[in-house]
């Protein structure tokens, strides 16, 4: 709309000459520069051409510019139903700009607010990946003094004390699947409020400490992925539980066979046993 109101005020004069079946035409144009015969359709399209090539306004292979009036004052959706765009079947968002333009744009985040939500979202994504890049800490056994030698930077990272150390691996941090440093850290929700995850994030979690006595639990979580890969497509398990799954076989690995036969024992491979959500309940 505001090119249009600036091609309306820029070709007012030039409307004032032409008489009263052309006025109410859009596009106008000289047929010769410095004489008032206005043309329109052919001709005004040939000015427009030569307007481009005067003022060298060219596309990205170099060539003079192919200006589409008629497309300018179209919708989107009805210049998608036209094949001949600009002579390729690239869906554009306005057949008048470049890929690089259309990118600045109409995809370039331009206030301040954007920027944040972006950063803040590709933030997420490259923590998400340092996670998943994170080795699992398994301890194998239950004394505090055993964790702060063979995990300094353990730690140091949770920012642990002698109390916190000895709550950690006592068990008066535990969640389902693991131990956690911290369940008011806002990992995964607001900081100072429980961590609001399902148990199998945990898996990823930086904060979470697993130990012989989770053993059981996260059998019952293995047998609860494969229940749902029974059920599910591959490509959406994949999306879903995909990077939990590979997890919890790394963190199994790193247990005694006894311990994991022992485990084994109370594992009756049921729903029940899990804190699930209804939704997520398998048939």
């Amino acid at each position: 709309m505001r090119l249009l109101e600036q091609w309306l005020a820029h070709s007012a004069l030039l409307r004032s000459f032409t008489g009263p079946g052309r006025r109410r035409n859009l596009w106008l144009a000289q047929s010769n520069p410095g004489r008032f015969t206005v043309v329109t359709g052919s001709g005004a399209r040939a000015a427009v051409q030569r307007w481009t090539v005067r003022h060298g306004v060219l596309a990205q292979d170099g060539r003079p510019l192919k200006i589409h009036r008629s497309r300018i004052r179209t919708t989107h959706l009805a210049m998608r139903d036209k094949a001949g765009w600009t002579g390729s079947g690239r869906a554009a968002i306005d057949p008048n700009h470049t890929p690089a333009v259309e990118g600045d744009h109409y995809l370039t985040a331009t206030t301040e607010a954007q920027r944040q939500a972006v950063e803040a979202i590709i933030e997420d994504a490259q923590h998400d990946m340092l996670r998943r890049a994170h080795p699992p800490t398994v301890i194998t056994g239950e004394d505090a003094a055993v964790l702060a030698a063979g995990y300094p930077q353990l730690v140091a990272a949770m920012d642990l004390d002698d109390s916190a150390i000895a709550e950690l691996v006592g068990g008066q941090r535990d969640v389902f699947t693991a131990a956690c440093g911290d369940q008011l850290s806002g990992l995964h929700g607001p900081k100072g409020k429980p961590c609001p995850a399902r148990p199998w994030v945990c898996l990823l979690c930086p904060l979470a400490v697993f130990a012989p006595r989770h053993a059981a639990n996260l059998l019952r979580l293995k047998a609860f992925f494969s229940r749902q890969w029974q059920q599910m497509p591959a490509a959406q398990f994949m999306a879903v539980f995909g990077p939990y799954a590979t997890r919890i076989q790394q963190v199994l690995d790193r247990f005694e066979p006894a311990v994991l036969a022992a485990a084994a024992r109370h594992v009756e491979d049921q729903d029940h046993e899990l804190p699930l959500q209804p939704e997520e309940m398998t048939a």
